[in-house]
């Protein structure tokens, strides 16, 4: 077996399902003729994650364990077992079974005909309501109307890289406010995709909420577009626009000054309003400017096993 696949999985709170999903990945694994390993990223459980960890290390030298000193968050864990894998390809995907083990034959069997960057589309979300399905789709619309990144709809983190993005990815996106899989459809290469329906979680809960969702879209959009800077200036377009008319009415009217005062409050109301969107959106890209400013470590590792 002279190529390897890597398997990097992010581990928070997942007593539940690592078991589980150590049996049926190792399943698949062992069909293949590919050596493989399984480098699993403890981000700060709170729970028993991380002795289970250690006991699959035990018994399997082929699982490697990387454990945070604290939770650094999903996106850091993915990084961290980008940087300690060894794989001539890096399969990146979830620890609770909602990402398919079964699709990585199909995957390996599109990095054999020479594809570096795969890209795995969700079809369906068995455990994804309504509303989380709707905000999805509506996020992947708008960045792809203001960024210059073009982003597959419903690319999830569930991707494939080769060992050359690997590199790419290790010596060139180390932003501290990044979106993974934004970069690995950004960096280019020959690449492709691969359709999956998830599955539903074989244990506990996601942990993504409504508003852990909203941040990383606001971020992601403020890290892949200038759009919204430029907000200013089209509100001073329609600002001056909207004062010509009110010239234009005041003239033809002959009257002084316009009537209907509420009107005026309310646009008053409205240019403030906007003003302090701006504002703010300004204050979202210096606080980003100051995070990498500051140039803290994305993860900080406490300790690892079965590690070179």
């Amino acid at each position: 077996m002279d190529r390897k696949v890597s398997v990097v999985v992010s581990v928070y709170n997942e007593e539940k399902a690592l078991e589980e999903f150590y049996r049926e990945t190792g399943k698949v694994l062992n069909g293949l003729d590919w050596d493989y390993e399984l480098v699993f990223v403890n981000d700060g459980s709170a729970d028993g994650s991380l002795a289970i960890l250690d006991s699959l290390a035990e018994r399997d030298s082929r699982v490697k364990v990387v454990s945070f000193s604290r939770n650094f968050g999903h996106e850091a864990a993915m990084i961290a077992g980008l940087d300690y894998s060894s794989g001539d390809a890096v399969v990146c995907m979830d620890a609770d079974l909602q990402h398919p083990p079964e699709c990585i034959p199909r995957i390996l069997e599109k990095m054999a005909q020479g594809y570096e960057v795969i890209s795995m589309v969700r079809t369906k979300n068995k455990s994804a309501g309504l509303v989380k399905n709707i905000t999805s789709s509506g996020f992947y619309w708008l960045i792809n109307h203001i960024s210059d990144v073009h982003f597959e709809p419903n690319a999830s983190d569930f991707f494939a890289v080769s060992r050359h993005v690997v590199q790419v990815l290790k010596d060139n996106y180390r932003e501290k406010v990044r979106f993974l899989r934004g970069y690995v459809q950004n960096v280019g290469f020959r690449k492709t995709t691969i359709e999956y329906e998830a599955r539903a979680r074989v244990a506990g809960e996601s942990k993504y909420s409504l508003k852990k969702l909203f941040i990383f879209s606001i971020n992601t959009i403020l890290c892949f577009s200038n759009m919204p800077l430029k907000l200013g200036i089209y509100a001073g377009i329609f600002s001056a626009l909207l004062g010509v008319a009110v010239i234009v009415y005041t003239l033809f009217t002959r009257q002084g000054a316009p009537s209907g005062y509420a009107t005026i409050v309310v646009l008053i109301c409205f240019m403030f309003a906007m003003m302090f969107v701006i504002i703010g959106i300004i204050g979202e890209y210096i606080a980003i400017l100051f995070t990498e400013l500051k140039d803290r470590p994305i993860y900080i590792v406490d300790r690892t096993r079965n590690v070179e």
